[in-house]
């Protein structure tokens, strides 16, 4: 089949690429010129593990193509896949005007039947704009079919993600459009389902809310269990052996970030005031989240003391290991409320500085956590790369000013380097 993806963000890009290897033919539109270049080099703009490798091999292949161009992929494509941002509003909202203006330019293009499908992560009721708009714009003669695809990948191993899902969920009133996007699936082996486009939009918002929910809750029962004296690790491992349950996403820490979960979150807030329904659960949700941030300053404080002339050090700034994304990432809120009371930062990331420095300012970025350390007061840990699991703590001891540590990601044995005469404080510990 020949496919076109508009946006190379991480799900345009990821998705595109798999589907390019599965022996498609598929374009991805971009809007940057520099981008696209780099793109049909093999040079790819964000970090995921094996994306790149996979992105050169088809290219190389003739079988994944980066244009600028509407006129090049669409006339040609069985199913045009929309995969563009929808950025919060300042109300709330999700933001749809790119994805209102990229159906349009697509449906000046359309040439025969084509289906033409949201990936994006858009609110209900979206399907109905966006079908209009493709009614409005298409040349005489052709036909098209809308359908919502929500994508469920997991920044840092959106590739398995992708060949490997849960499900996949079709949203489509025509069976036409079922039958094309069963079709394109078809090497992928998993349980479809087949439902209307309010639905299937309504189970993307749906999912990505319940598992920050079961974030937020790990972090509630970490706060309660530091106020009772009780391991929030083993009650976490204690209920997330409930089948009904799982462990999954039961880890407390500095809150969830990224691409999605705040985003969605706030949507589907949004989407149900709209609607005369006040979610005050998932309200609670982002309440929760906000104060598991708060809480690492509030330990910061209570180690420290006095602000004043301190310096800390941060090991991890993207939102989670495994991925260079900034957006929402926990550290800035972190980052930010510490230099607000005067302290200075240090940070290392093995892979999101660039990304970093474009929205944290006055920090001191080195090259490996020993740099981080020497003459730190205190070290707080906000990701969890593997690397930072075993590092050398005697010689992390020998260059901090004072050994102090918070485990924002209950990495390491608290026992232990108590032991070592550290300070050190985890989360629900």
């Amino acid at each position: 089949m020949t496919i076109t993806f508009i946006g190379h963000g991480y799900v345009g890009l990821v998705t595109a690429a798999v589907f390019a290897d599965f022996g498609n033919k598929v374009y991805v539109i971009g809007h940057t010129k520099d981008k696209i270049e780099n793109l049909n080099k093999g040079i790819i703009p964000i970090f995921e593990p094996g994306l790149e490798e996979l992105v050169k091999e088809n290219v190389a292949a003739k079988r994944l193509i980066f244009t600028l161009d509407y006129k090049i992929s669409i006339p040609d494509s069985d199913i045009v896949f929309i995969a563009v941002g929808t950025p919060t509003t300042k109300t709330g909202d999700a933001d749809l005007s790119t994805v209102l203006l990229v159906a349009e330019q697509i449906a000046k293009n359309l040439k025969g039947y084509t289906v033409v499908a949201t990936k994006s992560t858009v609110p209900t009721g979206t399907n109905k704009k966006v079908r209009r708009i493709l009614e409005e714009f298409r040349p005489k003669g052709t036909e098209v079919d809308y359908a919502s695809v929500p994508e469920f990948l997991r920044e840092g191993s959106a590739i398995s993600d992708t060949v490997h899902p849960d499900r996949i969920v079709i949203g489509a009133e025509s069976k036409r459009a079922q039958e094309a996007l069963i079709k394109v699936h078809k090497q992928i082996n998993a349980p479809v389902i087949l439902t209307n486009f309010d639905t299937a939009e309504l189970i993307k918002y749906a999912a990505n809310s319940f598992l920050a929910l079961k974030i937020s809750y790990a972090n509630a029962i970490a706060k309660l269990s530091e106020i009772l004296n009780a391991d929030a690790l083993k009650v976490l491992e204690g209920i997330g052996m409930d089948k009904r349950i799982g462990d999954k996403f039961l880890s407390p820490g500095p809150g969830y970030g990224g691409s999605c979960f705040p985003k969605d979150v706030k949507a589907l807030i949004s989407i149900a005031k709209d609607n005369d329904y006040q979610f005050s659960l998932l309200e609670d949700v982002e309440n929760i989240n906000h104060q598991a941030k708060r809480d690492i300053v509030r330990k910061a404080r209570k180690i420290l003391g006095d602000f004043r002339g301190k310096r800390i050090g941060i090991l991890g700034l993207a939102y989670k290991a495994n991925t260079d994304d900034m957006r929402d990432a926990p550290a800035i809120d972190v980052i930010n409320l510490l230099q607000n009371d005067g302290v200075k930062i240090s940070a290392f990331d093995p892979k999101s500085i660039e990304n970093a420095e474009r929205v944290l300012k006055n920090v001191e970025y080195k090259k490996d956590p020993y740099e981080v350390a020497s003459g730190a007061d205190l070290l707080i840990i906000l990701t969890e790369w593997n690397e930072f699991k075993e590092l050398d703590f005697a010689d992390i001891k020998k260059k901090m000013k004072s050994p102090n540590i918070i485990d924002g990601r209950n990495l390491y044995d608290g026992e232990k380097l108590r032991k070592e005469g550290f300070t050190y404080i985890g989360i629900g510990r």
